[in-house]
């Protein structure tokens, strides 16, 4: 048997006390000159505070009285048809009122519940909106959505995250990793707007910071290095010797307008670069990534964001001499976002973080 929740009803005080803020004389509001202003006139009984039935009753009888059937409620509610007559009955017991005439199969509605039925609804109604805004009001004190390079987000920030749950244990990031955040000239496509339909508070992105209507900083230049498993690296005793092993690209770096690649970087280091330049292409820096660091071959990449691969003795760096790339990381959110505390602390503590790293490595160990 399902326990009805507990009455709203609250105790009268004795009929000689007055409520807070009350001088101790009661005014009849209709006439301020009447008996009721008098010294000798009693104290005016004040009305009982009303005694609203279990809201779990309440809702049994609305969603009884929506589907016409307490074994479709029952269905809706997930309880036994049972519950649902148990609680009706109830409700009509503590009403004093029939609320519906049983006929086989189906219920239906006396006219005063069906008079009563429309306010009903719209203050579940008004208590569904209520719940969903204090639900937003904590979301937005501990929620920050961020987006940001499939490599950056996974190399980068998630081995770091401990630490800003650390500064911040109340707060939840919820972390998405997207190529959609890379820019594909300048002045690109992203704007205010898409980060409202995206839910987005806050985006790591690779371009070149210039948005027209957003807030942008930058936090990390993009330095290309060549990159390899220990084992390939002594065939490559001079850049020349990169003709003769396979040449691994991560297609995320043809996104933009410039080109900068493995024949800048050859160029650069004073290798005639033959035409066409045979490269492997991946779809994103963690493939091409992964097949660096199991000896496939030698990819164009971050040292900042291969740290780990690094100290596990995955890659190293074959030559040092850096290809400065014409996009580099940038925190970027829409006006206004800042003001949010977590949204602010998260994008501080982005820029310590990149700040702690420049310091060194032993700096940046967790």
């Amino acid at each position: 048997m399902s326990r009805s929740a507990p009455s709203s009803h609250l105790p009268e005080p004795p009929p000689d006390t007055a409520t807070a803020g009350d001088s101790g004389n009661f005014t009849d509001s209709a006439d301020s000159t009447g008996p009721a202003c008098r010294a000798d006139a009693p104290p005016r009984q004040r009305e009982a505070p009303r005694r609203l039935p279990p809201l779990i009753a309440l809702s049994y009888f609305e969603a009884a009285a929506r589907t016409g059937s307490f074994v479709e409620a029952a269905r809706l509610l997930h309880v036994s048809p049972a519950a649902i007559s148990h609680q009706v009955k109830a409700l009509e017991a503590h009403l004093g009122i029939a609320l519906f005439v049983r006929q086989p199969h189906r219920v239906v509605l006396t006219r005063s519940a069906e008079a009563a039925l429309p306010r009903l609804q719209e203050g579940f109604a008004a208590l569904a909106e209520a719940v969903e805004q204090l639900r937003a009001h904590d979301e937005d004190q501990a929620v920050v959505t961020v987006c940001a390079e499939p490599l950056f987000a996974t190399k980068w920030l998630v081995p770091r995250l401990h630490r800003f749950y650390a500064r911040c244990p109340e707060a939840e990031v919820r972390l998405q990793a997207s190529l959609s955040s890379v820019d594909s000239a300048p002045g690109g496509p992203v704007t205010a707007a898409s980060f409202r339909r995206a839910g987005i508070d806050l985006s790591v992105r690779l371009g070149y910071g210039q948005y027209a209507d957003l807030e942008a900083a930058p936090l990390l230049d993009l330095d290309l290095v060549p990159l390899c498993a220990p084992a390939l690296a002594p065939r490559l005793a001079t850049p020349a010797d990169l003709l003769a092993v396979p040449l691994l690209c991560d297609s995320t770096l043809l996104r933009p307008a410039e080109r900068f690649g493995w024949a800048e970087w050859l160029r650069a280091a004073g290798v005639a670069v033959p035409t066409p330049l045979r490269e492997q292409r991946f779809g994103n820096g963690l493939l091409a990534l992964e097949a660096a660091a199991t000896g496939q071959g030698v990819l164009l990449g971050s040292a900042a964001l291969t740290q780990a691969e690094q100290a596990a003795d995955k890659l190293v760096v074959a030559f040092p001499q850096p290809l400065r790339a014409p996009v580099a990381y940038h925190v970027v959110c829409p006006p206004g976002a800042l003001e949010r505390p977590i949204v602010a602390a998260f994008r501080d503590w982005l820029r310590e973080e990149l700040a702690r790293d420049a310091h060194g490595p032993a700096a940046a160990a967790p």
